[in-house]
């Protein structure tokens, strides 16, 4: 038997998983799919199509994020391997066959990821969201598509439900499962991740992520990027720039005051275009880097002025409101 877990809000891009995997049952012999409804208010029953609805359970989620949502899936889970997909992804019309294949392996794979396609425009370069979405297909172990051997999950206890968001909730999980001694391996399974609309602030709402980073660094210490197998972020460069504005901010009003010293006050006006100096010179940087690969569209560009501008200050604070709020906890034991 295997288990497919999907945790869900009750987007249409569920009803296409399903009828997927509906249609590949018999490539699936003993299959039970566990729909974990997250929604906070519920609106209505899940869909299942009628091929499906035999094998398919549907759990009640305490809207506390994927994470929890998982643990719920997978506990519940009657099978020795817990397949975990998203509710957006489409699988192959041979994921069934590929899945079979891919969990056939040594008693110490613990875990077998899927491989995930994002389709990208053909006809333009890709915006800042589509290429950070498509960033999924260079991601590792993340439960886009991602098999767990249900000991594996049993020995860690699951997902760690202080990650509230899809952000870095597997890629943690992933870590404490390879320290535990279990092999991951990738496997040759596919599923689709279309990019799904978004506004133009969404880069600012992810940026509620480096919450989560200060979480990671409390438990991993200042190398928890290398740890995880994550690539190196921004976060240094953010603060600088958010320093340097807020600098040339407070400079500026304490230069607009009544005259003192001249001495000083030519020393404070230094100081002040120094620091604005640098927070143009990084905004510009980080604005540049969104920009160059896009389709430099008019809607575009200005999207990636605007937010370049939002998005260190927003970073930071999200940051320190994460470190703060993680002060009590414990580091994990040196990976």
């Amino acid at each position: 038997m295997i288990s497919i877990v999907v945790p869900t809000l009750g987007r249409p891009s569920l009803a296409v998983l399903l009828e997927a995997l509906a249609g590949q049952l018999d490539d699936l012999p003993g299959l039970e799919v566990l729909l974990v409804d997250d929604r906070r208010e519920a609106t209505g029953e899940l869909a299942v199509p009628g091929a499906l609805a035999a094998s398919t359970k549907v759990l009640a989620g305490r809207g506390a994020g994927p994470a929890a949502a998982r643990n719920a899936g997978w506990r519940a889970a009657r099978g020795p391997w817990v397949v975990f997909l998203d509710d957006d992804v489409v699988p192959a019309g041979d994921w069934g066959p590929r899945l079979v294949a891919d969990l056939a392996v040594g008693e110490r794979t613990g875990g077998v990821q899927g491989t995930v396609r994002v389709p990208l425009p053909t006809h333009r370069r890709p915006t800042d969201w589509e290429r950070g979405t498509a960033g999924l297909a260079e991601g590792e172990w993340i439960t886009a598509d991602m098999a767990y051997r249900r000991d594996a999950l049993a020995a860690v206890g699951g997902f760690d439900e202080r990650f509230p968001r899809a952000y870095r909730e597997d890629a943690e999980l992933a870590h404490r499962v390879r320290r535990a001694g279990w092999d991951l391996v990738r496997g040759r399974r596919v599923v689709t991740h279309p990019v799904r609309p978004e506004g133009c602030w969404v880069s600012l709402r992810t940026q509620r992520g480096n919450a989560d980073d200060a979480l990671l660094r409390r438990l991993y210490g200042p190398r928890w990027r290398t740890a995880l197998g994550l690539p190196p972020g921004r976060r240094h460069r953010h603060l600088t720039v958010t320093a340097a504005g807020v600098l040339a901010l407070a400079g500026a009003a304490l230069h607009a005051r009544p005259p003192g010293a001249i001495g000083a006050r030519r020393l404070l006006g230094l100081a002040t275009g120094a620091a604005a100096l640098t927070w143009a010179a990084g905004t510009a940087e980080f604005a540049r880097a969104r920009i160059a690969p896009g389709p430099r569209s008019v809607g575009e560009v200005t999207t990636m002025l605007a937010t370049s501008v939002l998005i260190p200050p927003l970073a930071v604070a999200h940051w320190a409101r994460g470190w703060w709020s993680t002060r009590d906890v414990r580091p994990e034991v040196a990976p």
